[in-house]
């Protein structure tokens, strides 16, 4: 496999660019995933995941569930712990997150019982900000998030943290943005059919986790994503708060990044 090698626009941005297309990024992604993964076993050592849905990761989990089989490989020490959840579903609901992940990835990647983790989607009101802080201290029971896979949602969101949302707040019910549940709407076979709230890994969880690797492809990203690189942090955009984290890495094709974006090829 190549090198990861960032091209650089013209004014080179302080979240690292990695032009690949999503094949390319998933077999990238998956490759450090596995060896993260045989580092921490080595070391006796849990790897712990933060995971994300979507259809953009799918073929990262796809890539991992192909090497496992073919490699014979274990992650009987992964732990790992998804970015968000809709609010008011039932756990089996066929858009619920939790029926993604054990569809998509719990049971290819053998991630079993209590291993793989989730805000819950049918908490009542009453239970919503302890299950909010258990969530949390779970998390850093577990050592802390290893590496993040994170998308950028097309109003710039990370995770459900909504345009607004502040770099140190932690996980916690949010209201969606009208543009997020019309982005949903068609999963969910109409708007009026999409939650309203949902539990989301806050901007400062997320910027905890040691590594974080971002996906945008597409020429629908486009926009988004030259905002998020040439804006300073802020909350009007959330994702720029990725900006100066001690390793992350934007993995983009050249639709989402645009004719005007330049740089040295790939290794």
């Amino acid at each position: 496999m190549t090198a990861a090698n960032p091209m650089m626009s013209t004014e080179t941005p302080s979240l690292p660019v990695f032009v690949r297309t999503p094949s390319q990024a998933a077999e990238d992604i998956a490759a450090e995933i596995l060896e993260l993964v045989a580092s921490r076993a080595r070391a006796g050592r849990c790897a712990v995941l933060g995971l994300a849905t979507g259809r953009t990761p799918l073929e990262i989990y796809a890539v991992l569930a192909r090497r496992v089989r073919e490699e014979r490989l274990s992650l009987a020490n992964v732990v790992t712990f998804n970015l968000d959840e809709f609010l008011g579903l039932a756990p089996a609901h066929p858009q619920s997150f939790r029926r993604y992940m054990c569809e998509r990835v719990f049971g290819p990647l053998g991630i079993e019982g209590e291993r793989g983790h989730l805000p819950a989607s049918d908490v009542s009101d009453a239970h919503t900000e302890a299950h909010c802080r258990a969530y949390e201290r779970a998390i850093a029971e577990a050592g802390g998030i290893d590496l993040q896979v994170l998308g950028i949602g097309s109003n710039g969101h990370i995770g459900f943290n909504e345009p607004g949302s502040a770099r140190d707040s932690r996980t916690r019910v949010v209201e969606l943005a009208d543009s997020t549940r019309r982005d949903a709407a068609a999963a969910f076979g109409g708007l009026e059919r999409v939650p309203r709230r949902a539990i989301t890994m806050g901007v400062a969880t997320i910027l905890d986790a040691r590594r974080i690797r971002v996906l945008a492809f597409g020429a629908h990203k486009r926009d988004i994503v030259r905002r998020t690189l040439e804006s300073t942090p802020g909350s009007a955009l959330p994702a720029t708060f990725l900006h100066g984290h001690g390793d992350v890495r934007l993995y983009a094709d050249l639709e989402a990044l645009g004719t005007g974006f330049q740089g040295a090829s790939s290794r």
